[in-house]
């Protein structure tokens, strides 16, 4: 009898609540990485190859929906239902400053020069906030249609774009005047909305539909209907030839760019997914869920045969090196917790995997 191939992700366990967003930041000298929000409060930093987590960032007093980290990796933000957006500094996990709001934050973006963060939320006002001036008041930009759900930079940072909880479409602003100059139109509100690596297009996921928009030009280049409501969409970023969705079924589809043909769909949360994300290079993807775990997922799908003793997934010596250089760096700094935060597989854990850094 055939044996079944299955694709086993590494789960990354931690999070006592829903993970609701999701940030890999671009390959850095010391490999790239995975941020994750989450309604727990506490925002955690992983090694985006491997899913060894390297520390918690700790200090908000509420939900965390959205976290990012800057070109370099070398600090994080996050926004919170607790009215503030935090800066962090990565290697540390020190909390470098808060960012006072006057309702729940749900978004936020470093700039590509990492000079500014841009913050959202349900106040209906975009901010604008000068990292090399912390205490200075951030430029508002305050004319949103609703509450705000994502934001983004594009265009060397010469535009944001925003979209809405309740309002359909995503808005693309010019920073400099602070106006609308263009909406993409859309039939619900854009839950996710992700400028590509290349800055060619705009992928947004209203539901119904995943969207790819030009980001240059704005007009609609493709728009497939899902086989279920989802929350999130992201293009590969190599080669641009397949994207994935997730959403209310629990599952992550895997379709081709071109045609919007289904190429696969991985199964594996015990919840909702609400946010998927490629890595810098496209070799893998991370899912996060209603049930609390991030997940990811080989590209190329890795399969084992179901019966076969699943090898632990243990880094390459390259990636170990970073790791555990990482883990040196941090360890007088970020408030580790220690137990269960490392990536594992569905089937088998390495006992040499976990705990690295306790």
């Amino acid at each position: 009898m055939e044996k079944k191939k299955v694709t086993v992700p590494l789960v990354c366990h931690g999070h006592s609540r829903p993970v609701v967003d999701l940030f890999y930041s671009p390959l850095t000298p010391d490999g790239f990485f995975l941020i994750s929000a989450s309604k727990d409060s506490t925002p955690m930093l992983r090694n985006g190859e491997t899913g060894d987590w390297i520390g918690t960032f700790e200090g908000h007093k509420g939900a965390i929906w959205s976290s990012c980290l800057d070109t370099k990796a070398l600090r994080a933000a996050s926004a919170s239902a607790d009215f503030s957006a935090k800066l962090w500094d990565a290697l540390t996990g020190d909390e470098l400053h808060s960012f006072e709001h006057k309702h729940i934050v749900r978004a936020c973006a470093f700039s590509d020069d990492t000079h500014f963060l841009l913050t959202g939320g349900v106040e209906k006002i975009l901010r604008i906030f000068d990292l090399n001036r912390l205490d200075a008041q951030p430029r508002l930009v305050d004319n949103s249609p609703g509450s705000i759900r994502t934001v983004a930079w594009l265009h060397s940072d010469q535009m944001i774009l925003s979209s809405c909880t309740d309002n359909n479409g995503v808005r693309l602003w010019d920073v400099r005047s602070g106006k609308i100059v263009q909406t993409l139109e859309t039939k619900s509100p854009v839950t996710s909305a992700e400028v590509s690596q290349d800055g060619r297009y705009i992928t947004t996921a209203d539901g119904s539909t995943v969207k790819f928009w030009d980001a240059n030009h704005f007009g609609l280049v493709k728009s497939y209907d899902m086989p279920c409501d989802v929350e999130s969409a992201s293009l590969e970023p190599k080669h641009g030839n397949k994207f994935i969705a997730g959403g209310e079924d629990m599952w992550v589809h895997i379709f081709d760019f071109h045609t919007g043909e289904e190429l696969g769909c991985n199964k594996g949360h015990h919840g909702p997914v609400h946010c998927v994300r490629f890595s810098p290079g496209g070799e893998s993807y991370a899912s996060g869920s209603e049930d609390g775990t991030i997940r990811i997922w080989q590209t190329g799908p890795v399969t084992h045969e179901e019966s076969d003793v699943l090898p632990g997934n243990e880094p390459s010596g390259k990636v170990k090196a970073v790791a555990d250089e990482v883990a040196r760096k941090i360890e007088s700094g970020l408030h580790i917790v220690g137990e269960g935060k490392t990536g594992e597989t569905d089937k088998a854990t390495d006992a040499s995997h976990g705990n690295k850094m306790a």
